[in-house]
């Protein structure tokens, strides 16, 4: 099973922005024989899917030449009591890269008020990859076929 919090990109600026949307539904996997009488989204998916979203776009930037992985996440704000039912829009932006890490911020907006914001992240590069696993997940991450 894959844990994927976006459905789908809207737009991509290399080295720059991505946007994203996600709807968080009632049969999400994380829900399953939890918060039975009053379900929530729990703030960490939030996280999550801002981690996921900036990460696509920090190795799209590089041409899938290396890996990034989320390293520190600081001044966070999360919305309590989401309820499922609601579409939501990721934002993330670039602050800064090197070739060892990239400082980047992510936002999430429903309904035009802001539930979720990251003002720091950061992620570091690993440039060995494997071009067979590459291929498997463009496969299974992004529907592009390499």
């Amino acid at each position: 099973m894959r844990f994927l919090y976006y459905d789908r990109i809207d737009s991509i600026e290399p080295n720059r922005s991505i946007k994203g949307i996600k709807t968080f539904t009632l049969s999400e996997e994380f829900l399953r024989g939890h918060f039975t009488k009053q379900p929530l989204v729990p703030g960490v998916i939030y996280i999550e899917a801002m981690a996921q979203l900036l990460g696509w776009l920090i190795i799209y930037s590089n041409n899938f030449n290396l890996s990034s992985v989320m390293t520190l996440v600081e001044d966070v704000s999360l919305s309590s009591n989401l309820r499922p039912g609601f579409k939501a829009e990721i934002q993330g932006e670039i602050i800064n890269t090197s070739k060892r890490d990239t400082l980047g911020k992510a936002w999430i907006i429903s309904e035009g008020r802001e539930i979720a914001r990251m003002n720091r992240i950061i992620y570091s590069h690993f440039h060995r990859v494997d071009p067979e696993m590459l291929k498997r997940w463009f496969y299974y991450y992004s529907g592009i076929k390499a």
